[in-house]
């Protein structure tokens, strides 16, 4: 077996790594060396060193406004979205009638397209606000949180799943022998349970954090950036930056180098956090 598995694995592996190399690895790469560059397609760059970067953080589209608007809504969408799915996840194991009901009525949400969400919410949230005579681009606030609620309802289902299988995997003689020495059910949630499912909790916290990052399918349907650009994300603002405004191609490119490494950073720093505090059953 192990024989045939050597054998074969270049024909299995192949086809997918093909895919990463024409899908992502090449593009990356290519993009890379166009951020140092002047361009309007890849056949006409010229090289201007740094200045695609200087100009990435001095021009009036906003670059740091959006960063500093994208953390806001990633560190709110953290905390809000594990907390819910981990309290929903919790509940749905504690052998209740109609759990897998409920299971698939809250993983639902994730199988709709961010576009679709966007202008759903966009619907909802207007209809709510037309009683009070405005709209969500009105004001910046009611966009931040028309995310943070778009955000929630879209990851919270996914993240529960995920969060169902790692409590399901806690060995019951370990929270038996906590109730025998007479912990309560919070100290055997703290003590026993939470570190215990912290692999689910270090895949949960790097999923909503790269997803909530690179969002960008629902903040175009949602707001648009709207007003005035103050509710614009870091993938939208790239976005506008490479395709609606002429001359800049190379400054969109830079961003997007730009925010593909600190994304890179912070996973890193949080995927090695979390997974120290991970122990084995």
């Amino acid at each position: 077996m192990q024989s045939s598995l050597k054998k074969y694995f270049p024909i299995f592996v192949l086809p997918t790594l093909l895919a990463f190399l024409i899908a992502f690895l090449v593009p990356f790469v290519i993009g890379f060396f166009l951020s140092f560059a002047d361009f309007t397609t890849i056949t006409d760059a010229s090289f201007v060193g740094l200045d695609n970067y200087k100009q990435a953080f001095t021009q009036r589209e906003g670059f740091i406004d959006s960063f500093v608007f994208t953390t806001l809504v990633v560190i709110v969408s953290i905390v809000t979205v594990n907390l819910f799915a981990f309290a929903i996840a919790w509940t749905l194991t504690r052998k209740l009638k109609g759990t897998n009901f409920f299971r698939t009525v809250f993983f639902m949400p994730n199988l709709i397209g961010g576009i679709v969400l966007g202008y759903t919410w966009q619907s909802m949230i207007n209809a709510v606000l037309a009683k009070y005579g405005t709209t969500i681009v009105a004001d910046w606030k009611y966009g931040y949180l028309g995310l943070i609620v778009l955000i929630n309802w879209q990851l919270v289902g996914y993240m529960m799943i995920i969060y169902i299988a790692g409590l399901q995997n806690v060995p019951p003689e370990l929270i038996e022998a906590a109730e025998i020495d007479g912990a309560g059910r919070g100290e055997i949630l703290r003590h026993v349970t939470i570190p215990m499912v912290m692999p689910s909790i270090t895949i949960c916290l790097f999923l909503t954090l790269s997803n909530t990052f690179k969002l960008f399918d629902q903040n175009l349907a949602l707001t648009n950036g709207a007003p005035r650009s103050q509710t614009e994300m870091v993938a939208l603002n790239i976005v506008n930056t490479m395709f609606n405004r002429v001359g800049v191609e190379g400054v969109g490119q830079a961003k997007a180098v730009i925010f593909v490494v600190v994304v890179v950073v912070i996973a890193m720093f949080q995927l090695r956090a979390t997974r120290s505090r991970e122990v084995e059953a």
